[in-house]
């Protein structure tokens, strides 16, 4: 197999050595930080050596899920707790004098899976037919990067992680091409709400200038702090020498005692009000006015996002197979759960945004690029921004009988311009 060709860039943080990958350069797997465990992330040293980009960020410490072995092809995961890097994808026909578009994309997975090299997160056409340059970056997840008590570990740690890489973003992405001046967030689920909170985020001022927030749980985010107790009890003592299987499994031990607290529960792990770099939940409203003017904000969701867990569920699974029972599951179940943890919320942030003097559009995915379930499920839109054919084809997002993201005229995004 011939050796792929690289390129290197020069950055204020030092040499980067990329690949080139036909129409697009990548310079993969390149460290923005470095943190103990339970300890808040430091900015990777400036290098004199170059440093060999060839390889994908490996993913946070994670438990295999159930539900995503459901839903996506199989992948091959490396995993390091030292996860904190950035993979940049840039044309490789920029030119010198080019500063392109900036697109930075945080992944979701509820916080606890997942990772900014995944095969479905490929920029490859985003970056090929928009002429952007976009950054994937992955961040600690779970006990290690969303839980703590705020005195013996810091909370919001993966957060804290994401305002790293942003700050690495600014100081080295015209070496790669990239406008700094036009930075645009986007993330799907847990990493929309990521964004949504990077914008109350003490420090992220000047970071980035648009967000766009895809199917952001944001009717999970509030009255969290009782749950967050129980889940620090539920964890216990967890040392830097502690086994990571060990902190896994106490990881999923606070999972089942987060089922006790309803709807929450779902997404057990997440940011945490109150303590750095977020405002106490009292005063979120009051940041997001404040913050408003300077950020432009796409925001929306699907309109049967809950409907892609209604086959994952024994006894639901058999009704969902038939037609009658499907349509009565949508209405009465997907499409009202879909609202309070989705939609609902998004009326309001865009409203709010208005109001504060920020552009805000709010969108709606009303039919999906699923055969089964129906409707526009939680992920849908992911194939039609990210990953290549190879990489969905044959999960419940994209079935293996067509190949195709969606068939023509299957998927109908409304816009919200007021």
């Amino acid at each position: 197999m011939p050796t792929p060709a690289t390129r290197p860039f020069d950055t204020p943080a030092g040499t980067v050595t990329a690949v080139v990958d036909g129409a697009v350069t990548r310079a993969l797997g390149v460290p923005y930080a470095r943190a103990d465990r339970f300890a808040p992330p430091e900015p990777y040293p400036d290098s004199a050596e170059p440093y060999p980009a060839t390889t994908p960020a490996p993913v946070a410490p994670q438990r295999t899920s159930p539900a995503m072995e459901q839903l996506l092809p199989p992948m091959d995961l490396q995993v390091d707790e030292h996860c904190q890097r950035l993979t940049v994808t840039l044309p490789s026909d920029v030119r010198p004098d080019e500063l392109l578009p900036v697109m930075v994309w945080v992944h979701g997975g509820s916080y606890v899976i997942g990772g900014g090299d995944l095969p479905i997160h490929d920029a490859r056409d985003l970056v090929t037919e928009q002429r952007v340059v976009v950054v994937s970056v992955t961040y600690r997840l779970g006990v290690l990067g969303f839980l703590g008590d705020g005195r013996t570990v810091p909370a919001n740690l993966g957060l804290l992680d994401l305002l790293e890489a942003l700050r690495w973003v600014q100081r080295n992405i015209t070496a790669f091409g990239g406008d700094p001046d036009t930075v645009t967030l986007f993330g799907q689920s847990a990493g929309g709400d990521a964004i949504a909170h990077l914008l109350i985020s003490d420090g992220a001022r000047g970071l980035f200038r648009r967000a766009i927030v895809q199917s952001a749980p944001l009717g999970l985010s509030r009255g969290r702090a009782r749950m967050s107790r129980a889940l620090v009890r539920a964890v216990g003592v967890v040392h830097p020498d502690t086994p990571l299987d060990e902190v896994l499994d106490r990881q999923e031990r606070a999972e089942r005692v987060a089922l006790r607290f309803g709807l929450a529960g779902g997404m057990p792990f997440g940011t945490q009000y109150g303590h750095a770099p977020l405002p106490a939940e009292r005063d979120t409203d009051r940041a997001w006015r404040a913050a408003a003017p300077e950020v432009d904000v796409l925001i929306g969701s699907g309109s049967d996002e809950t409907g892609m867990y209604v086959p994952m569920i024994p006894g639901v699974r058999t009704l969902a197979r038939y037609r009658p029972t499907r349509s009565l599951l949508r209405w009465l179940v997907v499409r009202p759960l879909s609202e309070v943890i989705y939609g609902r919320d998004v009326r309001r942030f865009v409203a709010r945004h208005r109001a504060a003097g920020g552009n805000a559009v709010g969108y709606r995915l009303l039919r999906g690029a699923t055969a089964a379930p129906t409707g526009a499920v939680h992920m849908s839109d992911v194939p039609m921004l990210l990953g290549g054919r190879e990489a969905w084809v044959g999960s419940r997002l994209v079935p293996a009988r067509t190949g195709r993201v969606s068939e023509p005229d299957d998927e109908t995004i409304v816009f919200d311009r007021g």
